[in-house]
Parts: structure tokens; C-alpha cells; sequence
């Protein structure tokens, strides 16, 4: 499981790395910069479209395009002219808050979870955007909504607040998007970094990115056990995601944000974005039906 630096994007904040199986292509953001990034791993190309504000995460569409949770709401993108349409704007009156990690559940519905900019303020909230862009409130008093995924079955939801150092799960409706029943899945000990993105793969493992860590972990949700990890060469390891005709291949983005010179004459790959083969398979990026 040897990470191969495979973008040496520089990337201030990379985050949201998502797998496009239809296009052969990954996308990933840099938030504060507001970058969306088409990876081509083909070719090696790497294309950045500007998206004029902070960009949380994106997920692809069954129609095409794409669907972003931007400071300003969630927006469908056109990446063939990049016209933004809004869809719902959960938060007009928190300034102050910005939208984190997000993805889509397997009937289809977009869920993004937001975070006071300044990681101060417990105002984040999870929100799910159904196709027909009705708009509900699933978590609120959120630190940094984070890590999100669902077990292969689709009946368990798998969520991070990162200052609680806890993947959390939930039972999930599918029929209706709504959870139940929370408990403590994993929780990550101070020496392994805080917990932030997350990937689930096909035997239902969670692979959580580190923090701080410099690694990525594999954890068993059934008993928190740690499983695996792999060091990266960079400290703060962002969101994991599997990748490839056979989704055999991790994808992993990383920041250089509140580095110091010295930390990143140590680790200057550090905003890259790396890959590694875990050895499993992972579970295919669902997309929104709206």
C-alpha cells in the first residue's frame, strides 16, 4: 500500500475527492481557493475550473454535470460552459459558516454538512437536498461536519464531527432519508490525528484520513477496531476516496494549510494528491437524481 504522489498540486486545502465511474475521471476541490479540479488519471491532465467561491464537495449527476455545496448553497454545475444554477441555500443567515465534506446516498439525495469557518462555533448542520430540491435538516450543532458514507447495504450512515474524534452511526431510511439511532462506531485516539474524510469500501470497512496523522486508517465500525494504516508523506491527510475501472485504487488528497516552513520543507509534497492500491475494493460514488 505504498502512496504514490500522482498531483503535485500545491493545493492549500484539497478536499472531496470523488470518482466519476461513467467519465473515467476524479474530481476534487481546494475550498478556500474555490477550485474544482477534473483529474483525467489516463493522461495525467489535471483541469481547474474557478468556481468564484468556497467550495465544500461535489458530487456527480445522473444528468450530467455536477451538484456543489458552495459558501453560498448548493448549486448544480454545467461543467460544459460552468454555469452555476442554485438549488437551496440552507444558510443565508450564517456568514460566517461554510460548507465542508458532502456526498450523495444511494437513492440519490445530496447530503453536505457545513462549519463555522473559524472552527470556533458549533453552527454546522447536515443537510440532505432531495431530487426534487426539497431540503432537510438532518444534524445540527455540528463543530466540522466531516467524513461521511454508507455501509454496503445502504441501512447504516457513517458521520464526523471532528473535535468529537468519533465516526457516528445511524440507521438510515433509504425510502426516506432519515436517521435513527445514533452511537459511536470508531473513535480516534489523539495520537493517530483527528479524523476527516472518510471512504467505506466493500466489506463495509471505513477508511478514515488522519489530520495531523499523516496516514490514512482502516477501522471495523462493528467494534472500532484499527485495522490498517498507511503513512502518507504529508501531515494533513483531508478525504480518501476508491477509484479505477475496478474501484481497486484509493485516491487521497492532502493541504498544506497552517503548515510552517519547516513543516513543509519536511513533507513538501504536502497538497498533493496521492494514490494508493488498499488491497480491497471500495463502493461506487452514488450520484444526485435530481
Amino acid at each position: 500500500m505504498q502512496p504514490e504522489l500522482i498531483l503535485k498540486a500545491r493545493a492549500e486545502l484539497a478536499e472531496g475527492p470523488v470518482w466519476d465511474a461513467r467519465a473515467g475521471r476524479l474530481y476534487w476541490v481546494d475550498i478556500h481557493a474555490g477550485h474544482l479540479h477534473v483529474y483525467n488519471p489516463a493522461s495525467g491532465n489535471d483541469l481547474r475550473l474557478d468556481l468564484g467561491a468556497p467550495v465544500g464537495c461535489v458530487a456527480p449527476a445522473r444528468g450530467g454535470g455536477l451538484v456543489a455545496a458552495l459558501k453560498g448553497g448548493l448549486v448544480a454545475v454545467d461543467l460544459a460552459c460552468g454555469e452555476l444554477e442554485l438549488l437551496a441555500d440552507p444558510e443565508p443567515d450564517k456568514p460566517g459558516n461554510r460548507f465542508n465534506d458532502g456526498k450523495c446516498d444511494p437513492a440519490g439525495r445530496f447530503l453536505a454538512g457545513s462549519m463555522d469557518d473559524a472552527e470556533q462555533d458549533a453552527s454546522g448542520a447536515l443537510y440532505s437536498l432531495a431530487p426534487d430540491r426539497s431540503l432537510r435538516t438532518l444534524l445540527t450543532g455540528l463543530r466540522i461536519s466531516n467524513g461521511l458514507g454508507w455501509s454496503p447495504d445502504g441501512a447504516t450512515f457513517y458521520h464526523i464531527d471532528t473535535p468529537t474524534r468519533t465516526v457516528s452511526a445511524y440507521d438510515y431510511d433509504l425510502a426516506t432519508g432519515a436517521l435513527a439511532h445514533p452511537r459511536p462506531a470508531v473513535t480516534v485516539p489523539p495520537e493517530l490525528g483527528w479524523p476527516d474524510g472518510m471512504a467505506v469500501d466493500a466489506e463495509g470497512m471505513l477508511w478514515v484520513a488522519l489530520w495531523g496523522g499523516g496516514a490514512v486508517a482502516r477501522f471495523d465500525p462493528s467494534g472500532g477496531r484499527l485495522l490498517a494504516k498507511v503513512d502518507l508523506p504529508a501531515l494533513h491527510v483531508t478525504c480518501p476516496t476508491f477509484g479505477g475501472a475496478g474501484l481497486d485504487e484509493l485516491y487521497v488528497t492532502t493541504a498544506r494549510i497552517g503548515l510552517s516552513p519547516a513543516q513543509l520543507a519536511a513533507a513538501p509534497a504536502s497538497g498533493g494528491l496521492f494514490r494508493l492500491h488498499p488491497g480491497v475494493h471500495g463502493l461506487p460514488a452514488f450520484e444526485f437524481a435530481g
